[in-house]
């Protein structure tokens, strides 16, 4: 860098004049959170978090006046219902969601197939709207939960439109060892094998990379940028619709449908 050049990595460490350290400590804990950790003791809290166990400790005791956060019996400290309510606000004044909506119910009618909407939030796919057939293909996935990308047909279509840069990045910390489906890729090599693929033929899919006898396929859903603001899939049970399937009817309408929020989007 020249002498005369700004330091802009610094600047951009740099805090704002307007952050309020108080405030900042409280978000940093409520991030703590998520799909796979669902309570923390104090001690944890303070931990991973850097912040002293005192300061911790009044951080939580507000936080939990507030119902953003609450204890059990155990001493364990949880998420409370005001952070669900949040969330749930968060949703429902999404313009992503709500252009969305309509699409995707019409989707699930005419499948008859589990509809699915996702971002990619770090290295996973936060589900935003998810319509379900009675042929539950899934346990336990709901709006606001979270899969992995690297297995998910939506995760695995999102990481394709990364720089090697970008998906070294995001995946920096993923365990590919962890409990996934038995076709799922082991290595970061073996995923970028499998995005090359993804950017090619513009649709991904996913054959029992989540878990055994589950299925999808997934496009993506432009706005006015380049990379996708999100992507939807059809989530099929294997012993209901094989690979060829998949890549035939099921996958013209899912286009048709992404071709139709698209549109919405970039019209708002």
């Amino acid at each position: 860098m020249k002498a005369d050049e700004p330091d802009t990595e610094a600047a951009e460490k740099t805090p704002s004049r307007y952050r309020i350290e108080a405030l900042a400590k409280g978000l940093d804990v409520l991030r703590l959170f998520d799909e796979s950790v669902t309570s923390l003791k104090l001690r944890e809290i303070s931990e991973r978090t850097g912040i002293p166990m005192p300061t911790a400790f009044r951080v939580v005791a507000t936080l939990e006046e507030g119902g953003y956060l609450e204890r059990l019996p155990d001493g364990g400290i949880r998420p409370g219902v005001a952070v669900l309510l949040l969330g749930s606000a968060a949703l429902r004044g999404s313009s992503l969601v709500q252009l969305s909506e309509q699409p995707l119910r019409h989707l699930a009618e005419r499948s008859g197939e589990t509809v699915n909407l996702g971002v990619l939030v770090g290295d996973q796919v936060l589900y935003l709207a998810r319509l379900r057939n009675s042929d539950l293909v899934t346990a336990n996935i709901q709006v606001g939960s979270t899969l992995p990308a690297a297995y998910t047909s939506m995760g695995k279509l999102l990481l394709a439109y990364l720089s090697d840069a970008e998906l070294a990045a995001t995946l920096a910390t993923h365990d590919f060892g962890a409990d996934a489906g038995p076709n799922a890729a082991r290595s970061l090599d073996e995923l970028r094998e499998r995005l090359a693929v993804i950017r090619e033929q513009g649709y991904s899919l996913q054959d029992q990379e989540v878990a055994a006898g589950l299925r999808s396929v997934s496009v993506p859903v432009f706005g006015r940028e380049t990379k996708p603001a999100a992507a939807i899939n059809i989530a099929v049970s294997t012993q209901r619709h094989d690979l060829a399937s998949l890549r035939g009817p099921i996958l013209d309408r899912l286009r048709a449908t992404a071709d139709d929020i698209s549109r919405r989007l970039r019209a708002a």
